[in-house]
């Protein structure tokens, strides 16, 4: 029998003002007062901060190691099931529902706020670690090399595609097909029903909102710390957290104008400019560096990552009793999954007109497999220098992992131009995690309004700066993937139970709801078309100027 969900017509609301603020009161102000508690602690905790993020990083992965390992083996499955399931034709948004974007723009925004920065970072750093200090091969062989490209794909493969895949398609099918409000608390309506609206959902809201916004400045710690090196290397500026600091305000002045500019101006267009400059360094390195070996590499790596997911995605150390993989695949669980949320309603957001199935294609094996192709050429080009050339990078890169990416380019010819464009990438995609994140992040606080006033995605985009300097100053490397960490671990089991209630949701679906989500148009901002009603949201209240009104179009009170 079909559900039956709360349907909400209302009229396009006024015109908003770029200074207005339209927010869930306890939503948006609870998760602002967490995160800026969180600064607080650490910047007047400086000295000690990075003694407590070790302790807390080392208790998270001795007693829920083995959870975050279940939770993104339990989601991959899930997945793959619904991909060859009876589900596979619904359509997101309903039987005549026709994709916003093309098929190129859709996968470079999904490439881009997927991985971005992270693969810049570990692309060519993670191999050469594997390598020299390899938990499963005698270090600094041929086995250790093979071994550290299964362990790379491990943690760059289907796993986050998976999540994120899963939580993009929750949103995705309870915004527009069953007609609730763009929020993580919506995918839980078929199990929690009305109390979504109450305590129980403001407290899912606000752990994806707090998971999303440390996930999110992980990665521009991760981020800036390889532009730090980058410069240095190429003009010796020094690295110091401070000169990363200086950075970092730089850059998230630079991502205010992204913000400004609205998904079609800002986020597209530079999702497009980051993977053209990141296809051209590809095919660069591709090029001049062991073109046959890369090319011999790419299929073998596939094969023996197929051959060792079983084993290597169920590890646990558990006989071994060692801890190698609270700094990898801990880390790696733990970090994919705090930015899930980002990424997910990102990508549902994206996303209208997919079917389910083309829906997981695209999300799951398209990126995962231009992964592994970009893992393969940085990382094999890596190898075989170590392996049958000069060496030398793996033993920089254990004393300073940002800097992996700049030694591969010195082995090469026009060192400096490659440096330069690769500091120019990885400035682009700080920019568009920033403003993605804060687009998600926004949408969440405002009670899943998707068109949400500047001056909060402003708020938002400037405090995941703030953030990422605070843990980069307070304990580096460390702070940030105790970040990551921390957050990722109580969201795990909110995506597990986001599967239940996703299968529960699916069973019951008989048709769409009767609306979407209006284009955007010039570029900047969503407009309501004539023939759709405004989506309804949960509980906003908007803030004009010192005048408080309640926004029209809200589908239940503030709780």
């Amino acid at each position: 029998m079909s559900e039956t969900v709360p349907q909400h017509t209302t009229e396009p609301e006024e015109e908003q003002k770029w200074y207005s603020i339209d927010v869930h009161p306890y939503v948006f102000f609870i998760s602002a007062a967490i995160i800026l508690a969180s600064v607080g602690f650490t910047i007047i905790n400086h000295e000690d901060v990075l003694q407590l993020f070790e302790r807390i990083q080392l208790g998270i992965a001795e007693l829920a190691g083995w959870f975050l390992v279940l939770t993104m083996n339990v989601i991959l499955v899930f997945v793959l099931a619904l991909l060859v399931g009876r589900y596979g034709d619904v359509r997101l948004g309903g039987e005549y529902a026709e994709p916003e974007f093309t098929m190129r723009a859709w996968f470079a925004m999904l490439f881009s706020a997927g991985m971005g920065i992270g693969l810049l970072f570990y692309g060519v750093a993670e191999p050469m670690f594997h390598f020299v200090a390899s938990p499963l091969a005698e270090p600094g062989t041929p086995d250790a090399a093979r071994v550290a490209m299964d362990l790379t794909f491990l943690h760059w493969g289907l796993h986050p595609w998976a999540v994120y895949s899963m939580v993009g398609l929750s949103l995705a099918f309870f915004c527009f097909n069953k007609g609730l409000p763009l929020s993580i608390r919506s995918v839980f309506y078929p199990v929690l029903g009305e109390r979504i609206y109450g305590p129980v959902g403001n407290v899912i809201d606000i752990l994806a909102t707090v998971a999303t916004l440390f996930g999110v400045a992980t990665s521009l710690g991760l981020g800036v710390q390889q532009v730090n090196a980058g410069l240095d290397h190429l003009f010796g500026i020094g690295q110091s957290p401070w000169i990363q600091v200086a950075l970092i305000t730089g850059i998230t002045l630079l991502a205010t104008w992204s913000v400004a500019a609205g998904l079609n101006a800002g986020i597209r267009r530079l999702s497009e400019i980051n993977l053209l400059l990141a296809v051209l360094l590809l095919v660069f390195v591709l090029i001049v560096g062991p073109t046959l070996f890369v090319l011999n590499a790419f299929g073998e790596n596939i094969g023996y990552y197929i051959q060792s997911l079983p084993r290597l995605a169920t590890w646990n150390e558990t006989y071994e009793a060692t801890t190698w993989q609270h700094g990898w695949t801990v880390f790696y669980w733990g970090w994919w999954i705090a930015w899930s949320p980002f990424v997910g309603m990102f990508i549902a957001r994206v996303s209208y007109g997919r079917t389910i199935r083309q829906f997981i294609l695209g999300v799951l094996f398209v990126p995962t497999l231009i992964t592994f192709l970009w893992v393969t050429v940085f990382g094999n080009s890596a190898l075989n220098i170590e392996l049958l050339g000069a060496g030398g990078i793996a033993e920089a890169v254990q004393e300073n992992i940002p800097v992996a990416l700049f030694l591969l380019f010195e082995n090469f010819p026009f060192a400096e131009v490659t440096s330069g464009l690769a500091v120019l990438v990885i400035i682009t995609f700080f920019v568009t995690s920033s403003d993605s994140g804060s687009m998600v992040i926004d949408i969440i606080t405002a009670g899943g309004n998707p068109d949400p006033p500047l001056l909060q995605r402003l708020f938002w985009a400037i405090l995941e700066g703030v953030v990422a300097a605070t843990l980069l100053v307070g304990g580096g490397l460390v702070a940030l993937q105790t970040a990551a960490i921390a957050t990722g671990l109580p969201f795990a089991a909110v995506l597990l139970f986001m599967c239940y209630s996703l299968r529960k949701g699916l069973a019951q679906y008989s048709g769409p709801q009767g609306f979407k989500l209006p284009p955007y148009e010039h570029g900047r901002r969503l407009r309501t078309t004539v023939s759709y009603p405004t989506p309804p949201t949960f509980g906003r209240r908007r803030f004009l100027i010192g005048r408080k009104k309640r926004s029209r179009g809200e589908s239940g009170g503030a709780q």
